[in-house]
């Protein structure tokens, strides 16, 4: 299973951003019911091919964790496939796969869980006792031997993701300064070291009681099945579990950072200037303009950035910009690495100059319309899919959470169709200023401070 961290493709963290619609139809066909515990349920039929995806969201997130337990949405993402009271242990995954699964896996990000498989369609309904056994019985199969083995899985994770990987501890402090202690979002979604450690089998059980359940989840079926036999095995399989109650979500006010500079030493061998900001949360004003600023920016080999500070300046090695559309507020981030023999300090003058160009000039139609057609086409790959990250499944899904609408998708292509070049530059100029930028420069360990 993989976490999407803060750091997420734009491709897979805003699966919205479909193809033109000369290429394709934009709206995904759907119905949308609840069942009598709670549990909403998505279908959306598509022939083309003998599959189907099932795909389950929790509002089981970090921006939900209390106190003290961090980490914990995360580690059930692990948990989840250890077996259940009717799946033996370790046969979740080993199940898909003797019955043909072409795509499975799991997220765990800063507003959601989820998780996904994509089957043969006359699996269907293996898919979906899976899902409602380890949605109703995961407890009674919890264990104090699983606890401790995904514990280890996990805290070894965070290793690998921040600790021990080189810009890792500069990432996460950067996100730690955008949004302070008090804030949903504040530290990292895999979660503390000293929380995980600390989680019992009683807080573990208590957290999946409370959060998965019917009533906190949503379930999307796409792809080849009949609704009326698919409408039959939903209420097999889940109508008989109770519905729980369906938890509110944290509210917090969208953090506005002073102007701040860190710098951290690493075992790293080349300088990073990484610079960050919180900017309008997912589908409010601005939110279209800043997903095509950040792709301008810093998008690929084409962006302003990669352009100026690699090719032409050769100053830099690396160039990377992403925007993550948020409930409570998105991070705006810009990573750039010298190239060897060049400064920090060389890379930050030059990084502030295109940020200024930015503010003060509209790009060139030219340049948007690269931007946009780009993020387009890359999120038209993903809809493609059943399901996976960015699938219609997981598009469905998505929608059904920011918007309550699973078929806002035509909306939301004409939201970043409608972006013009002044509009950008008014949406930089407001969220992108020097004085609620925060700072992060990475050091080779060894030499001076600058």
């Amino acid at each position: 299973m993989i976490a999407r961290f803060v750091a997420v493709a734009l491709a897979l963290a805003a699966p919205a951003h479909a193809a033109d619609a000369n290429a394709r139809d934009p709206n995904i066909p759907f119905t949308r019911y609840t069942l009598g515990n709670g549990l909403t349920v998505i279908l959306s039929e598509d022939h083309r091919l003998p599959l189907v995806a099932v795909n389950v969201w929790y509002d089981a997130s970090p921006a939900n964790e209390p106190p003290g337990r961090s980490g914990f949405a995360h580690l059930f993402e692990h948990m989840m496939f250890k077996g259940s009271q009717h799946v033996g242990d370790d046969q979740h995954i080993k199940l898909l796969e003797e019955n043909g699964v072409t795509l499975y896996n799991a997220s765990t990000d800063w507003d959601q869980t989820n998780y996904f498989e994509t089957l043969p369609s006359n699996r269907l309904e293996l898919g979906l006792w899976l899902e409602s056994d380890r949605m109703g019985f995961l407890v009674e199969a919890l264990t104090q031997a699983k606890l401790d083995n995904q514990r280890d899985v996990v805290r070894n994770e965070r290793c690998q993701s921040y600790d021990n990987r080189p810009y890792g501890a500069s990432e996460l402090a950067l996100i730690e300064a955008l949004f302070p202690p008090e804030h949903p979002y504040h530290g990292a979604i895999i979660g503390s070291h000293e929380d995980l450690q600390a989680a019992t089998l009683d807080d573990v059980k208590a957290f999946h009681r409370k959060f998965y359940a019917p009533a906190n989840a949503t379930l999307c079926i796409a792809g080849d099945f009949e609704p009326t036999h698919a409408r039959a095995l939903v209420e097999k399989y889940f109508g008989p579990l109770p519905g729980g109650t369906r938890q509110p979500r944290r509210k917090a006010a969208v953090p506005s950072p002073k102007a701040r500079r860190i710098v951290l030493r690493d075992a790293v061998s080349l300088p990073r200037v990484s610079v960050g900001w919180v900017t309008t949360p997912a589908f409010t004003d601005g939110d279209a303009e800043l997903d095509l600023a950040a792709r301008l920016l810093g998008g690929g080999r084409s962006s302003r950035l990669y352009r100026r500070l690699v090719h032409e300046r050769q100053i830099a090695s690396d160039v990377r910009c992403e925007r993550q559309g948020l409930l409570l507020g998105s991070p705006f981030t810009c990573a750039v690495t010298a190239a060897a023999g060049h400064s920090a300090e060389e890379i930050e003058q030059a990084l502030g100059v295109e940020l200024a160009r930015l503010r003060a000039e509209a790009p060139t139609a030219v340049e948007l319309d690269r931007a946009r057609n780009r993020q387009l086409a890359e999120a038209d790959r993903h809809l493609e899919q059943l399901g996976g990250f960015g699938g219609k499944s997981d598009a469905l899904q998505y929608y059904e959470l920011y918007t309550g609408d699973p078929g806002h998708l035509a909306a939301d292509l004409a939201r970043y169709r409608a972006v013009t070049p002044a509009g950008l530059q008014a949406a930089v100029k407001r969220a992108l200023g020097d004085q609620h930028r925060v700072t992060v420069v990475t050091l080779p360990r060894g030499g001076e401070a600058k």
